[in-house]
């Protein structure tokens, strides 16, 4: 899982730039959109629209960008009409790729897709052809300079965790989806911050990747989050530290 963590990690800091949280805000409010048109306006009601809520509460997203992001999937507001789609494949050295889109035009994103993968040096593949290998769980990621192991392990335990690993100067958290709520508000009440808190589908395994693979890994997972439709993307590569450096830097 050294991957997802550490990917959660250089996520977070690239974000930091203009360009970066202005499209981390449009995925955002896509994602609000779809979880009001589906399960309502409430975030009282609406589990979903609430935690993306608090995703875009997280990112700094205005007040009344997230307001009219719910109006417009309520209807109160017209807007356009987004559907979730899966895409799976393989990376350079054998990676196993999964990439969930919200989407208003497939006949945009799928060659989109296609295209990202193959200048990798991956192949777009069929439905389930990597979906197996993964399962969703709800996961934190902790930098290590913010508790010590003891007391992170005792605060998600209690809370109804799976497993905290330590993964050098991160921790990863892990849940079923169902205690993923509980969780989140223990690390909050004792004042734990995680970099990264989600429901992520999480690799069974992981492969090792070194050299110009692993390269063309991080490249590859980059290219693809910087797609509009994506939303996001998981993969149970493993890559030496210094390659990790490199695409955080």
């Amino acid at each position: 899982m050294a991957g997802h963590s550490h990917w959660a990690k250089i996520k977070r800091s690239k974000a930091s730039t203009d360009a970066k949280r202005g499209r981390e805000w449009s995925k955002l409010a896509r994602r609000i959109i779809v979880a009001a048109r589906t399960g309502g306006g409430k975030p009282e009601e609406n589990l979903n629209l609430r935690y993306a809520i608090d995703d875009a509460k997280a990112a700094n997203m205005p007040n009344d960008t997230i307001d009219r992001a719910i109006k417009k999937g309520t209807g109160e507001l017209g807007g356009v009409t987004y559907e979730r789609v899966r895409y799976e494949g393989y990376g350079p050295g054998g990676v196993a790729f999964l990439v969930d889109c919200l989407t208003d035009n497939r006949n945009r994103t799928a060659p989109d897709m296609r295209k990202a993968f193959e200048r990798a040096g991956g192949q777009l593949g069929a439905t389930n052809c990597v979906a197996w290998m993964f399962e969703q769980k709800g996961t934190f990621v902790v930098p290590a300079e913010n508790t010590d192991e003891d007391t992170l392990l005792e605060i998600a335990l209690e809370a109804g965790a799976d497993d905290v690993r330590r993964e050098e100067d991160l921790f990863e958290v892990t849940c079923q989806p169902a205690a993923f709520r509980d969780v989140k508000q223990a690390l909050a009440d004792k004042g734990v911050e995680a970099v990264s808190a989600e429901v992520a589908m999480v690799p069974a395994n992981t492969v090792t990747v070194e050299g110009d693979n692993a390269r063309k890994v991080m490249s590859l997972m980059e290219a693809l989050e910087d797609q509009d439709d994506v939303q996001n993307v998981y993969a149970n590569f493993d890559v030496p530290d210094e390659v990790m450096a490199e695409a955080g830097s």
